[in-house]
């Protein structure tokens, strides 16, 4: 635990939070960004197809940004940037037609650093004019909600960031960690549920689930159902499992037949 302005917080923890940037447009909301990281303890940010990156640019609007600069890291897909990541939380301004796991950033918060010490958490924010698409929100566990005047809702990136950041800095003070069954282990991967999600739709795909029903409106609602009960590795290994036989145990009765 490291102390800074009277708060004790978790390094390790928020060493192990992502930033992600997906397709950023402006380079001086990633100046802004990182500004909001180092306040916050933060030091992971990764950036998907940038529309442009100047370092000299952006140690001149974020001082004392040079480490983070050179650490940052380019992703040509989102897929790839949170291949790794145990829990990703996307963002979004207001709640969309799909039903989604939304919550508030100090409601998510708690368990975006219970994750964080176990291993890498990513934190999803989408270009400036257009936020994440629904492809890259179905690839998150959680979505945030700023809540903001109805007015005015719409608020800058780098202020997102921040806002979100600093609930997890807040956050990353608390050392009390809900127990785990003994049989329980490390949260999957972003890279092994999607492994489970095709092997969950070649299934239903075998057994004709989908004869009357839309395919990608069936597999967004169990990822939004699965993604709710946080599972780890060896439940993500079931589920995953019981995808592939239903497709093994339908090819052995149509070769027998």
């Amino acid at each position: 635990m490291t102390r800074a302005s009277g708060i004790q917080y978790d390094e390790r923890a928020l060493a192990n939070v992502a930033i992600v940037l997906d397709e950023p447009q402006d380079v001086v909301n990633i100046a802004g960004v990182m500004r909001a990281m180092l306040n916050m303890g933060l030091t992971d940010l990764r950036l998907v197809r940038p529309a442009e990156f100047d370092p000299w640019r952006i140690e001149g609007i974020a001082h004392r940004s040079a480490e983070l600069v050179r650490a940052t890291r380019m992703f040509a897909t989102l897929e790839e940037a949170v291949a790794d990541a145990r829990l990703v939380v996307g963002t979004t301004a207001r709640a969309r037609t799909e039903q989604r796991n939304y919550v508030r950033p100090r409601e998510v918060a708690p368990l975006i650093v219970e994750r964080a010490r176990e291993g890498s958490v990513a934190l999803l924010f989408g270009r400036e004019d257009r936020g994440l698409s629904n492809d890259a929100l179905d690839r998150c566990d959680r979505v945030v909600i700023v809540p903001t005047a109805p007015e005015y809702w719409s608020i800058n990136l780098a202020q997102a960031c921040l806002l979100v950041s600093y609930e997890i800095f807040l956050a990353a003070g608390q050392e009390d960690v809900l127990p785990r069954g003994r049989r329980s282990t490390r949260p999957a991967t972003r890279a092994e549920l999607e492994e489970m999600y095709a092997a969950l739709e070649e299934g239903l795909e075998t057994i004709e689930f989908f004869k009357s029903r839309q395919p990608k409106a069936v597999m967004r609602t169990l990822r939004t159902v699965l993604a709710r009960g946080g599972l780890d590795l060896r439940e993500s290994r079931l589920v995953r499992a019981i995808g592939f036989e239903v497709r093994h145990y339908v090819d052995r009765l149509r070769g027998g037949s």
